[in-house]
């Protein structure tokens, strides 16, 4: 039997998958902390500037406010640094993005993991005891860069410990606990005002999630598809033995085409010289980097939010819960799938930015374009979950996450450009908003050139790619029956 067999037989998603998809998820809480973590210790309080003979001599600040501000008087013409440190860790995410991707392809996914999650954890303590800017600043790009590998791997675990009939579920609750731990962050924020205090108590939890991803195995269809037989089979083994199935007849036969002598031939060169990888990369780049315009465009296009900041961080995270349910009923239905509720979704996104352009600048309208800002992340929040579901059964095993991370760091870049879009204001008023709404539509109008994998067999070697070998999955009976 294959690897795809193997699952009907130990268990789709049984008790030992639920446990090691729970440990993957609150890594989840522990990224988010990191992700948010300037918003909080970079707060800028209102201050006093004292000047003598021209030069400035001394700052006041007003408020009980402990932050990166306050203790590196971080105002004026190096208010800037704020920015850029937040900056340099998202710079950090696209490096590790690209890198970290092939890398786990090439070696395993657990070991970069670990790896990158042990880094991230002494990296964090590194930001938290900080004796200046300068040694914060490398910190949070090293941290984005470990955050960045983490993101790809632990979703790709997810994914490859289960069936595939799960991995729609499996990837909207890595989404769902990445948008708690905005708010839980908010909630320890509001708990520990202290930045230093503060940064040091939300990295603790990655030495939790350190201690329990230690017990995790390796992708069993990563080394099945590297042909690595009898330890893939190892681990289908001893998830039947945790989930309470007998499987001392379980035998997995070698996978076809690759094998490890073929490394050299994988990862991004693979995916510029297979024809087919080609198409679908360079169309799922797109739709990434459309996917982290409109996000960050509609949060900007909000406005500053008013209020306690903490509630704030709070709001931005929950937002988005509403549409990971949305997104495990429409991707499992027949009639839309991942294709078409992917489309959808960045449609309506689009619909939210074009509605926003018919909003007068000088009526009260506040209430009206906060609620489009909020129907637009919620939108493109589902847009988001369903792009990394459907891009990880897009690309098979021996791929799978070199592609994610060239589609990540595709997503990185939409993120970095979309502060400048509200900038062409100066051409006109709906000129940001109408960027947004035609990025939204073309892609919408792109993921249809994509094909459906909705009960589609996942693909695990690049031969299993051409059309010829294209089947449905359908269900299928134990293939032996163990003695009594």
């Amino acid at each position: 039997m294959d690897v795809e067999e193997a699952f009907q037989v130990v268990g789709e998603f049984g008790a030992y998958q639920k446990r090691a998809v729970a440990v993957l998820a609150l890594t989840q809480v522990y990224m988010a902390c990191q992700s948010m973590l300037v918003v909080l210790v970079g707060a800028s309080p209102e201050f006093h500037v004292e000047k003598h003979d021209g030069v400035q001599s001394s700052v006041t600040f007003f408020g009980d406010v402990d932050s990166i501000v306050t203790e590196w008087l971080l105002v004026k013409q190096q208010a800037y640094k704020v920015n850029l440190a937040g900056s340099l860790f998202f710079a950090g995410l696209l490096l590790g993005s690209f890198i970290f991707g092939p890398l786990s392809d090439a070696v395993g996914r657990r070991p970069v993991y670990l790896t990158a999650l042990f880094l991230e954890v002494l990296l964090g303590y590194v930001t938290a005891a900080a004796p200046s800017y300068e040694v914060f600043a490398v910190s949070r790009l090293l941290v984005g860069l470990m955050n960045g590998a983490i993101g790809l791997v632990s979703f790709i675990l997810t994914q490859e410990y289960v069936g595939k009939s799960y991995w729609a579920i499996t990837g909207t609750l890595t989404s769902m606990t990445f948008a708690v731990g905005i708010a839980l962050f908010a909630a320890l924020g509001f708990a520990i005002r202290p930045w230093r205090t503060l940064a040091a108590a939300a990295n603790t939890w990655g030495v939790l999630c350190f201690l329990l991803s230690a017990m995790l195995p390796e992708s069993p269809r990563w080394l099945y598809c590297r042909r690595r037989t009898e330890r893939a089979q190892e681990v289908m083994r001893f998830m039947a033995l945790m989930n309470g199935r007998p499987a001392h007849k379980l035998s997995l036969r070698p996978a076809d085409g690759h094998d490890d002598s073929d490394g050299g031939r994988l990862g991004i060169l693979q995916l510029a010289s297979h024809p087919l990888l080609r198409l679908r990369t360079l169309l799922l780049m797109y739709i990434w980097y459309v996917c982290s315009l409109v996000y960050y465009g509609l949060t900007l296009g909000a406005g500053d939010m008013s209020g306690n900041r903490y509630l704030n961080v709070a709001m931005y995270g929950l937002v988005e819960l509403p549409a990971y349910p949305l997104c495990v009923y429409f991707m499992n239905q027949p009639w839309a799938g991942r294709r078409k509720s992917l489309s959808g979704f960045l449609c309506l996104a689009a619909c939210a930015c074009l509605c926003t352009i018919f909003i007068p600048e000088d009526t009260e309208s506040s209430l009206g374009s906060t609620s489009l800002a909020l129907l637009g992340k919620l939108t493109v929040s589902a847009a988001f979950n369903i792009v990394y579901v459907y891009t990880s059964e897009l690309y098979p095993t021996v791929v799978r996450n070199a592609g994610l991370g060239v589609c990540a760091m595709s997503c990185r870049v939409g993120g970095i450009l979309a502060p400048f879009v509200p900038s062409m204001r100066a051409l006109a008023t709906a000129v940001p908003f109408g960027v947004f709404c035609l990025s939204g539509l073309s892609a919408g109008a792109l993921v249809l050139l994509l094909p459906e994998t909705l009960n589609a067999p996942p693909a695990h070697t690049l031969e299993q790619l051409l059309p010829a070998r294209r089947r449905v999955l359908e269900s299928k009976p134990l293939l032996y029956q163990d003695d009594e």
